[in-house]
Order: structure tokens, then C-alpha cells, then sequence
């Protein structure tokens, strides 16, 4: 939990002269009462970006941790002078809907760019910088962005507005970066499109003066599986940015807070901003004018902050760091293991003074040796520090005199005798925190370890990394009794990692059993490099043999990707729920891949080696737990495959009506199509999934890697087509989804159905009441099917409808009036239908229920973007919505509702005419199938011209003659009244 006392500063300078959003947002400055003086800037410029319908008092969780820790820690070090502490300003956007409008997020962007140099230009300003003299005045400014957020601070830099090198470091949280989240709108897909070839284009310059964004660093965190409103998936930038400049990672990952977050827990969690900060802190540097360090320097500190420390390293140099200790020990001292022997101290302090434990470096080529691991509870001391631990790299003294620099650790006896001298290198910083796994253990996280309380370390070398080393010495130094472990071995990197080849097919039938021998290492890595879709969740279930001794530590398990960076810790594990992030549909693929043994899931054990004892790693599919999965990575599809079900369907009920004369019902056309139609589309796209190219871990993908084969060039697009994935194994989706959204929209054809009886059965006895009132005793006359208004009015009605879409409304607004209209002509052809029960009025029914559920499909899709017009009417009605104003988006719909408001029904066509019709329907039906949920905006328009091709259909017979046409212009409407008055 999170605690602070906020107070915001609206900085109300930034004003009309600055941005012409002035009157829609606003700037504030963060202030932590009690600590910050006022509106004075002293420290680092930090601008918070809230997200989708986020607030601008988001940041205060980030914002008063770094606060309290400038106050508490570095203005008590000696840091504190380099060390300002961090200015936060934040953007009120009014809760702002970025995620379903691209204009939106385009003005944000725009806003915020000028923001920042009026953020920079305060800092030139005596009146509200109190910035000392000799530092350089400010030309960046860090960016925190959380959600879309996120993904406006990328925009930013590709703006016209863009001041350069304003920006130079984007941390981001939750937010989606590979695709939009939904692509219910055009612009948003658009923009995405463009910042992330933008993004790409500038990252593959060859020169670092060709690249605008040479000095930027992208960081993007996840919250894992508890985010449920953007799947995490999408926050990968592996296909936006090199290595060099950004990764991904996951909170399950990051040391010391090893949780999954929700989407807006994420940003108040109190461990993960207190690792926020501090990273903040390490990266910045008063010292430039860009106020942070170098790019390469700020990317390593990025990962020591943000990262595992599991991962390969490139840059610990051993051989280049200094020696930090002399030790002095015993010729004679017990302490030097014998080559191969495993250190065990199961309690520390058990000789009452320090002690060095010296393990001897196997030489180079030792196939049993050539890897060092060691794990403790304790915590590892630096040089210098009085703990209890400390481990040296060590290496003989071969030349006198010795640094006096060096601090000197004597561990002789006495002075008398034999001794040796050993110059050291600290191991500390190389220490990886690992979560507490004891038989109590059940999460992770624990509040003392946050505290500096229970946790474990891990140490590893490779033999390369020990090169010109010697020993590498424990240095026991309790000088009492007390618990806490210690194991440090040598082993040989073939027990250390096995890959197993088995596929998800292969699980789907028998589960993947390992077996791990008794004299395992500390700690064993399974590889599995065929497991890498997103969309399947698995078990882990290990069995361990009984301990003949008790347990040094409970089993630790850690699942983990290295593209991108995803580690989950699993303590005291028996089973394990396995989810991963990995390919996933709809994403593009990453800029590069890694090698294939490096590819998919893999599972790291540590287990405690002093129990001799076997055990056994199970690895199963979770079907419940898949089908979880996918109910997450295909929630847009509903918006999309439906139509192809009810464009199949509407194209059998035409067929049936141009042969026969009859427009038989949906639920008959339905049952039809499920005959016919229907199967043979599913299959049809199934084979056409399975011709495409399968996805890495397919059979092709493996023989690329054993041929060392380069594939074919990387396409962006591959996976937007049908179900976003090109893997063979998932053939099964598409006759799955296809199955649910036949039974999706048979229910929403019976739940229209029953809303239109009831609307109609009210609507009957509205006109039983008003003839009864009208002719009292008077046989009631049944009224005409339909009694429309006058042409002319009509006609003025949708004419300012059309006005109003050019001017002030979106088009989304129409089409919903649109769409009301036609189930209230619905409702009533419902009603005559009921009553008179002629072939032409069911078949109208039929004709008008159809279309009304075709219309109700492609409403999802507008429901966005009106959302965002009602929410910015009601914040700031006087903003201008400055899209969605295509007057030829909607005219069709209107025209047709108009028609059917008539109760006129379409003519039959033969010939050419009728075969068009089909194929209209049949083309947006493999459309939406294809493309939709890639490109969902484009249904609405491929309807839209469905409707065109209807009206045309209906201006063919008698109402739209020219003497129809005459008609709504008022033209001869005289003289019809009198010839209908005639008896």
C-alpha cells in the first residue's frame, strides 16, 4: 500500500499563447506537503502521462516515494549534492478516452510537446528555478507513462512539434505497444502504424546521425497475467526497438517485488515504485544539460534495476575490475576445499571468528567444472562492511610490493608461520536476489524481504568470466552461532540445462516427464523451445524423493522467457500454474530472434543437492486454463466473425427471395447455411491457415535453424490475418470461434426477436386505445401497415442529419439514430405482420429483422467513438470533434432506413444483378473472417456500401421512380391526396 500527501500546482501560465488546447487540458506541478517548498524547481524534470480515461493524481504514488526518498536517504549521503531530487509535473487530459480515438491520442501528443518546452523554459525563469549556478539549465525531460499514455510519449517524438532531444528516456507501464487495442477506428490504427514505422525506420539507420532517436531508451513494464483490461502482450516493444535501447519486462521479474499487477494497481503497488524511483534516480545527471547519463549507461542501469540479473551478461568484465581486498591466510588453513568438493555450511558462526572457505578454480576445459553457483539466505557484504558474508575472487600475490590501497583482510591465526597473500575482487554487485522458498513459504513476495529481511542470493560463473583467477573465497565472518546456509559448487554446464523438444501436440496427447538424478547440481535448467505461444497455459508438478536430512531450502522454480524478459518465481513448489507471454496473435514478430535452444519456455530448479535424493519435473497442458487464455488474446473477435455469420446468412436469404419470391426468415437461412454455406467457409479458411507459413517452432522452423538458413525476410503483417497466429497447431481456432459466434448470433436474433414482440404487442395496444378513443362504438378499422410522414419531411429530417455530421456530430452518432429507426420499423412490421399475416408482410419482417441485425453487428464498432464525443460533450462541449465527419459513411444507412420506413419492400433481381448481391455479401463475409479484427473500422464501410447497393436495389421500384423522387421535393403531392380521397 501506498501512502502521501499530494497538493498540485496548476500552472495556469500555460495558457492559449502556448497550445491551442489550452481550454481542453492543463499542467500541474506535484508537490509532496511536507517536503516540497512550494512552487520553486531545484531538481530533475519528470512528466507524468496518464493513460486511457486516466487522471492526472495518478502520479502522486511515484511522485511522493521519490519525494520521501530524496528527503529521507540522499539528503543524508553524501550523494545529495550531485543528486537533486525530482521535479514531477503531470497533465490533467480530463480523462481523456485515448485507446478508441486517434485524434485524440494525436492532440495529446501535440499538447505535450509544447508542455515540455514551456516545463524547460520555467527552469530559465529566476522566479521559479532555484537550480544551482553551475549546473547546465535543463533540455530533456524524463517521461512516466501509464497505459496509452504510454503510447502518446512515443507519439510525441514523431510529431512536427517535437522539439529535439527533449526526450531521451520513456519508461512506460502497462501500456500497448505492439498494436492498438482495439481497431474499431481508423485514425488509431493509422497512428499506430506510423509511430511504430517511425520507430523502426529510425532504428535501422546505419549511422547514428541518421537516427533521431540515437539517445532514447524504452522501457516497458507489464503487470503479467493479473491485467485484464490490456493484455500484457501488447506492452512488447521487441519489434519496435533494438536491445541497445529498450526491452520489456515483467513485474513477476523484477527483484524484490515479484508480483503480477492489475492495470491500475500497477502504478500505486508499493514495492514496484520504489523501484521505479530509484532507477529514476541512478539514471539521472545534473552534471549535462540532458540531465540524464549516456544511453549505454542508463540502459545497464535499467537492467540491474528492472531485470532478473539471470540473464547473460556481456558486461561484467572481470578481468578488468580492480582488486578491492588483500587476504591474508594460513599455509596451513583447512579452509581450501578439494577440486570438485561442494561447500555446504548449513550454519554459520560455528568457529566463533572468521573463516575463509577457498573453493579452487578448475583449470580452463574442465568438463566438470567449468560453471560456479552458490546460494545463501545471507545477506553479501561489500568491501569494507561488517556483516557476515562476503565472497572474494581471488588470485595469488605474484609481484611485491602489494597496493597499499587495497583493504586488508588478515585471517592468519597468528602471526607466526606460514601464509599466503591473496589479492581479491568483490562479488557483491554480481549477487542476484532470489524470493525466500522455505517449507512456510507461499508467495514470492514478503514484506521482509522488501526490508531487507528474508530473501536468498544467487551467484554464477561461467569459466570464462573467471579467467586469471585462482580461488574464489567464503568468508565466513559471524563470530557467533546463527542460521543462515550456504552452498557453493562447481559444475559441469551439460547437468546444468537440458532442451526438450516436445511440442505443444505432443503434450496435448501425454504430458512431458523429466527425470533429475540425485547428484544434481544447485541448480537445473529445462528448456523447451517449441513452447512459445501466449495462448497455452500449463502445470508444472514436481516430486522430489523424502530428504534423509532436513531441508536446507524448499525448492525453488522460476518459468522464464528471454524475449521478451518474463520471469515468474514459484516458491516452495510442489505444482505450478505456467503462463507465459510469448508469440502472440495479432503482434508483430521481434526485430531479431535469438538462437532456437534460447527460444520458448524454460524452467530453472533449484533444489537443495545435500539430499541425495531424486526428483521428478511433470510438464502438462492446462485446458481450462488455455481456454482462459483465449477468451483474453479474442475478445475483439466477437465484433468481427459475427458478420461473417450473419453476411453468409443474409446472402441465403437473397439467393431464396430472388428464386422463389419468398424472403425466408434468419432462423431458417440460419439453419440453411449450418447445412451448407457455413461448414465449407470454416474449412475453407482453416486449409487457407494451414497454407500459410507455421510459426518458428513448426517443423519448417527447426529445419532453418539445423540448416543455418536464414527464413524469409521478417513481415510485419503476418500475423493479422484470421486468428493472428501462423502456427499449425492452433488450426482449431477458427471452426472454434466459428461454432461460438453461430451460437452468439442465434442469441442475439432471438433476444430481437423478443424485444420486438413485446415493443410490438405495446405499440398494438397504443392504437387499440387511440381508435377506441376515436370511434367510440365504431368497428375498429385496422390502420394501413405503415402511415410515413410526408417525402418532404423526411427528406429535411435526414438532410440535417447530414448537416449536423459535417459540422458538429461523428457519423457514429447517425448511424445509433440510424439504428433505433430501424427496430422501430421492425417493431411494427412485426406488428402488421401479426395481424394482417399476408407472405408480403412476413416476408418484409423477415427482410427488416435481418437487416436490423446486420446493423447491430457493425454498432460495436461506432459504440467507441461516440462514446468519446458524449465524454468530451460533457467535459468541454465547446472543443470541436475535428473527426468522423464523412457525410458518405452514413448517407447509405439513412437512405435505406428511410425506404424501409415506407414499409416498401426490396424488388427481386435476377440475372447479374442478383449475383452481385451475393457476392457483396460473400466478399465482406471472408473479409471480416480475413481482416476483421485487424482492421475492424473497414466493416462498418464495406457495410456501408452493402447498403449503397441496397438502395439502388430498392430506387428500382415504383416509390423511387422520378415521379417517386418528385415526391420528396414535393413535386405533384397534391394531386395524389385528391386521387387517394376518391371513393
Amino acid at each position: 500500500m501506498s501512502y502521501m500527501r499530494p497538493s498540485y500546482i496548476h500552472l495556469k501560465e500555460f495558457d492559449t499563447e502556448h497550445t491551442r488546447f489550452a481550454t481542453k487540458y492543463s499542467l500541474h506541478l506535484y508537490r509532496e506537503q511536507g517536503i516540497d517548498d512550494g512552487r520553486r524547481l531545484r531538481g530533475v524534470p519528470v512528466l507524468f502521462i496518464p493513460g486511457n480515461a486516466g487522471s492526472y493524481r495518478q502520479v502522486r504514488p511515484i511522485a511522493a516515494e521519490a519525494a520521501r526518498f530524496h528527503h529521507d536517504q540522499l539528503d543524508k549521503s553524501k550523494s545529495a549534492s550531485s543528486t537533486p531530487n525530482l521535479d514531477f509535473f503531470t497533465v490533467d487530459f480530463n480523462e481523456d478516452i485515448t485507446a478508441f480515438h486517434g485524434q485524440t491520442l494525436l492532440d495529446q501528443a501535440e499538447y505535450l510537446n509544447e508542455a515540455i518546452r514551456y516545463i524547460i523554459a520555467l527552469y530559465l525563469d529566476p522566479r521559479m528555478s532555484s537550480r544551482e549556478a553551475h549546473l547546465p539549465d535543463p533540455t530533456s525531460v524524463l517521461i512516466l507513462g501509464h497505459s496509452m499514455g504510454g503510447v502518446v510519449a512515443r507519439t510525441m517524438l514523431s510529431m512536427p512539434n517535437y522539439q529535439a532531444d527533449s526526450i531521451n528516456t520513456i519508461i512506460t507501464m502497462s501500456a500497448p505497444h505492439a498494436r492498438a487495442p482495439v481497431t474499431f477506428d481508423n485514425q488509431i490504427v493509422d497512428t499506430y502504424g506510423d509511430i511504430n514505422d517511425y520507430w523502426r525506420k529510425s532504428f535501422s539507420q546505419k549511422w547514428a546521425n541518421n537516427n533521431p532517436l540515437w539517445h532514447v531508451t524504452l522501457i516497458s513494464i507489464a503487470g503479467g497475467g493479473l491485467d485484464t483490461v490490456v493484455p500484457s502482450d501488447y506492452a512488447s516493444v521487441e519489434s519496435i526497438v533494438p536491445e541497445t535501447h529498450g526491452f520489456t519486462v515483467f513485474t513477476t521479474g523484477i527483484p524484490n517485488v515479484w508480483t503480477s499487477m492489475d492495470h491500475q494497481a500497477i502504478l500505486w503497488c508499493d514495492q514496484f515504485r520504489k523501484v521505479v524511483t530509484r532507477a529514476l534516480y541512478d539514471v539521472i545527471d545534473v552534471r549535462r544539460a540532458s540531465q540524464t547519463r549516456p544511453r549505454a549507461e542508463r540502459m545497464r542501469i535499467f537492467r540491474k534495476w528492472f531485470l532478473t540479473g539471470l540473464e547473460k551478461k556481456d558486461d561484467r568484465m572481470l578481468s578488468s575490475r580492480a582488486s578491492t581486498t588483500l587476504l591474508t591466510i594460513q599455509d596451513n588453513a583447512d579452509g581450501i576445499a578439494a577440486p570438485g568438493e561442494r561447500l555446504v555450511l548449513r550454519h554459520v558462526g560455528q568457529a566463533g571468528k572468521p573463516v575463509a572457505h577457498l573453493l579452487p578454480i578448475p583449470p580452463q576445459g574442465s568438463p566438470k567444472g567449468d560453471h560456479f553457483t552458490l546460494l545463501t539466505d545471507i545477506a553479501v557484504d561489500n568491501v569494507g562492511e561488517h556483516g557476515k558474508l562476503e565472497v572474494l575472487l581471488c588470485s595469488a600475490v605474484v609481484a611485491e610490493p602489494v597496493d597499499s590501497s587495497l583493504f586488508d583482510l588478515d585471517l592468519r591465526q597468528s602471526t607466526s608461520g606460514k601464509h599466503s597473500r591473496l589479492t581479491c575482487k568483490s562479488a557483491s554487485s554480481d549477487f542476484v536476489a532470489l524470493p525466500a522458498s522455505t517449507s512456510e513459504s507461499k508467495h514470492p513476495f514478503d514484506l521482509r524481504a522488501a526490508t531487507g529481511g528474508q530473501q536468498m542470493s544467487f551467484l554464477e560463473y561461467d569459466m570464462e568470466d573467471l579467467t586469471d583467477l585462482q580461488f574464489i573465497a567464503i568468508i565466513d565472518k559471524s563470530l557467533e552461532p546463527s542460521k543462515g546456509f550456504v552452498l557453493a559448487e562447481f559444475s559441469g554446464s551439460a547437468d546444468l540445462s537440458r532442451v526438450i523438444l516436445d511440442s505443444p501436440r505432443n503434450l496435448l496427447t501425454s504430458n512431458s516427464t523429466t527425470k533429475l538424478p540425485s547428484d544434481r547440481p544447485l541448480t537445473t535448467t529445462l528448456h523447451f523451445p517449441n513452447l512459445r505461444s501466449s495462448l497455452l497455459a500449463y502445470k508444472v508438478t514436481i516430486k522430489k524423493g523424502k530428504c534423509d536430512r532436513q531441508e536446507i531450502f524448499a525448492p525453488l522454480l522460476r518459468q522464464y522467457l528471454v524475449q521478451p524478459y518474463e520471469s515468474k518465481f514459484f516458491v516452495n513448489v510442489g505444482t505450478a500454474d505456467v503462463s507465459l507471454h510469448g508469440v502472440t496473435p495479432f503482434v508483430p514478430p521481434p526485430m531479431s530472434y535469438k538462437p532456437f535452444d534460447e527460444q520458448g519456455l524454460s524452467l530453472q530448479l533449484w533444489s537443495d543437492p545435500t539430499c541425495r535424493s531424486e526428483a521428478e519435473v511433470r510438464l502438462d497442458i492446462d485446458i481450462p486454463g488455455s481456454f482462459g487464455k483465449l477468451s483474453m488474446r479474442f475478445r475483439t473477435v466477437f465484433a468481427a466473425f459475427p458478420l461473417l455469420v450473419v453476411t453468409l446468412v443474409l446472402r441465403k436469404q437473397f439467393k431464396v427471395y430472388d428464386s422463389t419470391g419468398s424472403y425466408i426468415s434468419f432462423s431458417d437461412s440460419l439453419d440453411l447455411c449450418l447445412r451448407h454455406s457455413l461448414p465449407l467457409m470454416l474449412l475453407s479458411l482453416t486449409l487457407l491457415s494451414l497454407s500459410l507459413r507455421g510459426s518458428d517452432s513448426s517443423a519448417l522452423g527447426i529445419m532453418w535453424d539445423a540448416w543455418n538458413l536464414d527464413p524469409p525476410a521478417l513481415d510485419l503483417h503476418n500475423n493479422d490475418l484470421l486468428t493472428g497466429t501462423q502456427d499449425p497447431f492452433f488450426w482449431c481456432l477458427i471452426p472454434l470461434i466459428g461454432a461460438i459466434c453461430v451460437g452468439v448470433c442465434a442469441v442475439l436474433h432471438y433476444a430481437v426477436v423478443v424485444l420486438t414482440y413485446i415493443m410490438s404487442l405495446l405499440y398494438g395496444w397504443t392504437v387499440s386505445c387511440l381508435s377506441a378513443s376515436k370511434a367510440s362504438g365504431r368497428p375498429r378499422l385496422l390502420p394501413p401497415a405503415f402511415s410515413p410522414s410526408p417525402p418532404r419531411r423526411r427528406a429535411i429530417v435526414i438532410a440535417i442529419l447530414l448537416v449536423l455530421v459535417t459540422t458538429c456530430i461523428p457519423y457514429q452518432f447517425a448511424y445509433l439514430v440510424a439504428c433505433l429507426c430501424q427496430l422501430l420499423t421492425t417493431m411494427r412490421a412485426l406488428w402488421i405482420t401479426n395481424e394482417v399475416r399476408t407472405p408480403a408482410s412476413r416476408n418484409f419482417y423477415n427482410y427488416s429483422h435481418s437487416l436490423l441485425l446486420l446493423m447491430l453487428w457493425v454498432l460495436p464498432i461506432n459504440m467507441p467513438t461516440l462514446v468519446v464525443w458524449l465524454r468530451n460533450l460533457l467535459v468541454q462541449w465547446f472543443t470541436p470533434f475535428s473527426s468522423h465527419h464523412n457525410v458518405l459513411s452514413i448517407m447509405p444507412f439513412l437512405l435505406l432506413v428511410e425506404n424501409l420506413s415506407t414499409g416498401n419492400m426490396i424488388p427481386r433481381t435476377r440475372g447479374r444483378l442478383g449475383h452481385l448481391t451475393s457476392v457483396l455479401l460473400f466478399g465482406t463475409a471472408v473479409y471480416a473472417a480475413m481482416y476483421g479484427v485487424s482492421y475492424a473500422y473497414m466493416l462498418h464501410h464495406l457495410v456501408n456500401i452493402i447498403a449503397v447497393w441496397l438502395v439502388a436495389l430498392h430506387s428500382t421500384a415504383n416509390q423511387w421512380s422520378l415521379g417517386g423522387a418528385g415526391s420528396l421535393l414535393g413535386i405533384g403531392n397534391d394531386a395524389q391526396l385528391k386521387r387517394s380521397k376518391a371513393p
